[in-house]
């Protein structure tokens, strides 16, 4: 009867060492293929980036091909995106908020109209392998995280009185408007490498408009018809500018010259020129109260930049994070 007993014993103790064994053994998750990356459970695939990436170089298109290297940097930062909409996004959803469908049919209707035609647009789309539908979901989804960001971030951002004088005051160079002279000129043009015989042509003709001129010649009429600058439609007038706006050797003549003086022949880059001085503004520094709005405006984006940037910080310190590319795994081994 005893011996009974302890078969009764030891029986139970065998079952809850395998339940503890098992309880204790790391169940595996397993990830769709083609996982890099897991925000808080939610999956981002390799076919992800390869669409981000298809749309970057789409709209780069124009600019060249990049090197191998630049070309890392930009699937670095496009991968950091991806997890960065992410964690975004699923807070909008925490918060509780929503785009409605005809916001974002207004916003498809607004980008339609930036082609000349419907299959215009259909072509950007298999450009960057997207379906209309899936335009849309990405619309939702960024305009959400806009929300998010305004709601969070950007509606609590003030900027007082004290930060925009502050700048101003400690800035104030930046407020300084240089002198500017307003001026027509007549140009005689001489290509970068000419040689000694064609040169000595346009130094001839240019000395013919400045006899002309010294005859009573009219400078306007003199530019419309001897000119090889196109501001020759305008009597050859340049408008206002001022220091370093213009080659050495023209600002310096330009500047020398009083109200309504014309110049000797000046020799630039571009060739023979002949310069007529009009208007003159003074130096000034302009006023705190005309750059107070665009002050308000600029310190806001400056401020939006740094705070934004903490809040996506803190989102993502309080999110799980897997990275499964080899180069993110390194960067985000401790998240």
């Amino acid at each position: 009867m005893r011996i009974a007993q302890g078969k009764w014993f030891y029986i139970p103790v065998v079952i809850m060492a395998l339940l503890a064994m098992q309880a204790c053994k790391k169940e595996e998750v397993k990830f769709p293929e083609g996982t890099i990356a897991v925000v808080n459970g939610a999956v981002i695939t390799q076919e992800d980036l390869d669409a981000e990436l298809s749309m970057a170089q789409q709209q780069f298109a124009n600019q060249g091909q990049p090197n191998d290297e630049q070309l890392a940097d930009l699937k670095k930062n496009l991968f950091e995106g991806l997890i960065t909409r992410k964690v975004l996004y699923q807070e909008s959803q925490k918060k509780g908020i929503k785009v409605d469908d005809a916001t974002i049919d207004e916003r498809l209707a607004n980008m339609k109209k930036q082609f000349p035609k419907e299959d215009d647009f259909k072509g950007m789309l298999e450009k960057m392998h997207l379906t209309e539908d899936a335009l849309k979901s990405q619309l939702r989804k960024g305009m959400a995280i806009q929300k998010l960001v305004d709601q969070e971030v950007v509606d609590n951002i003030k900027i007082s009185d004290k930060d925009t004088k502050d700048y101003y005051d400690g800035h104030m160079d930046l407020f300084k408007q240089s002198e500017k002279i307003q001026a027509s000129h007549i140009l005689v043009k001489v290509e970068p490498g000419a040689d000694e015989s064609v040169k000595a042509e346009a130094l001839k003709k240019i000395e013919k408009i400045q006899k002309e001129l010294k005859e009573g010649g009219d400078f306007a009429e003199l530019a419309k018809k001897y000119s090889d600058c196109p501001s020759n439609a305008k009597g050859g007038d340049l408008g206002y500018f001022g220091r370093r706006q213009m080659v050495k050797p023209f600002e310096d003549a330009a500047f020398s010259l009083k109200p309504g003086e014309i110049s000797n022949i000046t020799e630039t880059d571009f060739g023979y020129h002949l310069i007529k001085a009009g208007d003159r503004t003074p130096g000034m520094i302009t006023d705190y109260k005309n750059v107070k709005d665009k002050l308000v405006q600029y310190l806001k984006q400056i401020k939006t930049g740094e705070e934004v940037k903490k809040y996506i910080e803190k989102l993502k310190e309080q999110a799980k994070i897997e990275k499964f590319l080899p180069e993110a795994k390194k960067q985000g081994s401790d998240e």
